[in-house]
């Protein structure tokens, strides 16, 4: 296949990787052909319908490596989705009557684009794949190759997605300054909520990551410094069942004993019953292009703790939420050598046509590979029965009871 042109975007949330995987894309070009043309659409699949786009320059790609250093995504990002062409009308992004799909694929060919890279999540990777069946359709062969973007490491069948670690370790240290502040007035609760709609993967990991700190401290019990005023004293996740009263008396207990409780809460942790409670009471529910609901308007965090408050005798209560301190973190070690081996195979698989998103496949050994668009999914649960997790939840003596399996 011959490739002149390629086209980069990224897309959805922002997660620590997306700036690293840009200068990987563009490094690995330079490196393996650096005649072809790189340019950006700014803002997702906003700019794409709005050709809104940026040529990347001889200078541009010697400064490449720049990226690494930062997070946040230097072409921008936006939440468009392709096949909603009533929300595409509402934001002035098409015409009324115009499908999106169409539009898109007329700025690609406008544009002689050979190759789309996508960075993005679930959303994005089907908008990718919905994109490509229609410019397959009709008659415009272009590779799409994805890349997996999500601090919430839920993308169905990719074992790890470009940014999760990197959350993790930004939102334990979130962690440790926040719950400093557990004598800040006696009988304190404090809610640490961390993002994740459907999967727990990051507040299980941040909590694990948090813990790995405490190991690493010297602590002055005499003094008042104690580790099980910092610990984390329980873990909430939308994959367990959730007993409120079960776990008020055990916490009370804690509470008793050393006078704060600390709780990491996944914001889709109880979701269902957060909306159900708002809708029967006559509230709308807010949600994205996407149909997912606002978890910012529902304020999961807020509702768990008046849940708990009373239950314990809380005298002070915090919620602080730490998902924007860490999605837009830059990428660490461990991410940046993931970012590597992906954006590597990302620009290899383009060039010889294979399209796909790239990861290890759960489903084929975790193999490296471009796996088929139709393949992917989001909302991949977090498996709850791995060891070091059990081990977590006994170490904090929090039994461990998986909810019932969702109903489709």
């Amino acid at each position: 296949m011959s490739v002149r042109r390629v086209a980069l975007l990224t897309a959805g949330g922002f997660a620590p990787c997306l700036s690293s995987a840009v200068g990987g894309l563009i490094e690995r070009y330079n490196e393996l052909d650096p005649s072809i043309e790189i340019i950006a659409y700014q803002y997702g699949y906003h700019g794409l319908l709005t050709g809104t786009k940026i040529v990347v320059d001889d200078e541009g790609r010697k400064q490449a490596g720049i990226l690494h250093r930062f997070g946040g995504s230097p072409i921008g990002n936006s939440r468009v989705k392709l096949t909603n062409a009533a929300d595409c009308v509402e934001r002035g992004l098409v015409q009324e009557g115009q499908d999106p799909l169409q539009v898109a694929a007329e700025q690609l060919k406008t544009d002689g684009v050979d190759v789309l890279h996508t960075i993005g999540g679930d959303d994005t990777n089907t908008t990718a794949a919905d994109l490509a069946a229609y410019l397959h359709e009709n008659g415009y062969e272009l590779t799409v190759v994805g890349l997996p973007k999500t601090i919430d490491n839920d993308v169905v069948p990719i074992r790890q997605s470009l940014g999760a670690w990197t959350a993790a370790e930004e939102a334990a240290g979130f962690a440790a300054n926040v719950i400093g502040e557990h004598r800040s007035g006696p009988r304190m609760l404090i809610v640490h909520e961390v993002m994740g709609r459907h999967c727990g993967w990051l507040t299980a990991a941040a909590a694990a990551e948090y813990r790995k700190w405490l190991d690493a401290q010297e602590w002055a019990p005499s003094l008042g410094l104690t580790r099980e005023r910092w610990d984390v004293h329980a873990v909430f996740l939308p994959e367990l069942a959730i007993d409120i009263d079960a776990e008020a008396t055990r916490l009370k207990g804690v509470m008793d004993s050393i006078g704060n409780v600390n709780i990491f809460l996944s914001e889709g942790a109880g979701m269902n019953e957060i909306v159900a409670q708002l809708e029967a009471a006559g509230e709308e529910v807010q949600r994205d292009p996407f149909g997912h609901v606002k978890l910012d308007t529902i304020n999961p965090g807020q509702w768990f703790a008046k849940q708990f408050a009373e239950k314990l005798g809380a005298e002070k209560v915090m919620v602080q939420k730490s998902g924007y301190y860490s999605r837009a973190a830059a990428a660490n070690a461990e991410d940046l050598r993931l970012i590597k081996s992906m954006t590597d195979l990302a620009v290899e698989c383009a060039l010889r046509g294979e399209p796909g998103v790239i990861g290890h496949d759960e489903e084929d050994g975790d193999r490296l590979k471009a796996i088929a668009f139709p393949r992917i999914a989001g909302g991949k649960a977090f498996d709850v029965s791995q060891g070091w997790f059990g081990d977590l939840l006994s170490g904090i003596g929090q039994p461990l009871v998986a909810a019932a399996p969702a109903a489709h």
